[in-house]
């Protein structure tokens, strides 16, 4: 019981610090190109957690890195902050994360694609109910579309699939390794995007107001990305997971008061339909498990 309410406390914590590390981004995109940013929060995120791997007594670059399943991970770590950190600069906060809630419907339904797990009717149906959330949020064809919301859905697979590529990474690498290669991987990503960005102008040097929101951006997100390794491991899975949820209230907040944003109906109801969907499915996972 007290294993679950720290695990669940962190959860939060977590989502919270993901929330800020978003707007901190958000923010010092307005003065630097976003290239730039990913390539610094690479570099400083996996200074640090090499730092915490050398704590643990661990080696940084172990051997069962050279497996599929990590470079899958890579791969759509890759593909998942490319497409979820353009889409943040150039979408509302709170309608990215919004999207970005379907990942563990995603998660659910690729689990029972790629490793086989047995998903009945009723999950199904949530997982489908859960994507015409996401269609409400985007609503492809209707007045009010932003074709960039397209990247958010694209983010999205890419971290569902970097969720499903962890699960299938070799036991012996822990958290903290796996968080010094994905941390990596965002280097090249920023080199690349300065490299294609015509309008950047190249890499600048950072004013004293964007290099302390870039410092935020590293501190929230390695403080994070560190939370949810706690909580995953202190508590249930079944029991913290919804508490992922959470990150659409934060982002909904920040979004109001630092952006001056107004999530519309459809967006509101797109979101509940997600997260209801999600929270159902979490919990009859839990119910079947239980046998």
């Amino acid at each position: 019981m007290i294993d679950n309410l720290r695990g669940s406390a962190f959860m939060v914590l977590a989502m919270a610090f993901f929330s800020i590390e978003d707007a901190f981004i958000k923010a010092a995109a307005a003065t630097v190109p976003l290239g730039e940013i990913l390539f610094l929060f690479g570099l400083f995120g996996m200074a640090i957690f090499m730092l915490l791997t050398k704590r643990a007594n661990e080696n940084i670059f172990h051997p069962a890195i050279l497996s599929w399943p990590v470079f899958i991970r890579a791969a759509c770590e890759v593909l998942g902050r490319l497409f979820f950190s353009l889409s943040l600069v150039l979408i509302p906060l709170s309608t990215l994360s919004a999207i970005l809630q379907a990942t563990p419907l995603i998660v659910v339904m690729g689990a029972a694609i790629f490793f086989g797990e047995k998903v009945g009717w009723r999950r199904w149906s949530a997982i489908l109910l859960g994507l015409v959330g996401v269609l409400l949020i985007i609503r492809p064809g209707m007045e009010g579309f932003e074709p960039a919301s397209l990247f958010a859905v694209l983010g999205t697979l890419g971290f569902a699939g970097r969720d499903l590529a962890t699960r299938a990474a070799p036991k012996v690498l822990s958290n903290v390794q796996l968080g010094v290669y994905g941390f990596c991987v965002l280097m090249p990503v920023g080199l690349v995007l300065l490299m294609f960005d015509e309008t950047s102008g190249g890499v600048v040097l950072p004013s004293g107001v964007a290099s302390l929101q870039i410092l935020g951006t590293i501190i929230f997100g390695v403080a994070a990305y560190y939370s949810l390794t706690i909580a995953m491991r202190v508590g249930e899975v079944s029991v913290v997971t919804p508490f992922r949820y959470t990150r659409l209230v934060f982002a909904l907040i920040l979004g109001i008061i630092v952006f001056g944003e107004r999530p519309d109906v459809l967006t509101i109801i797109g979101s509940i339909i997600i997260i209801g969907g999600g929270i159902y499915t979490l919990f009859r996972s839990r119910a079947l498990a239980k046998g």
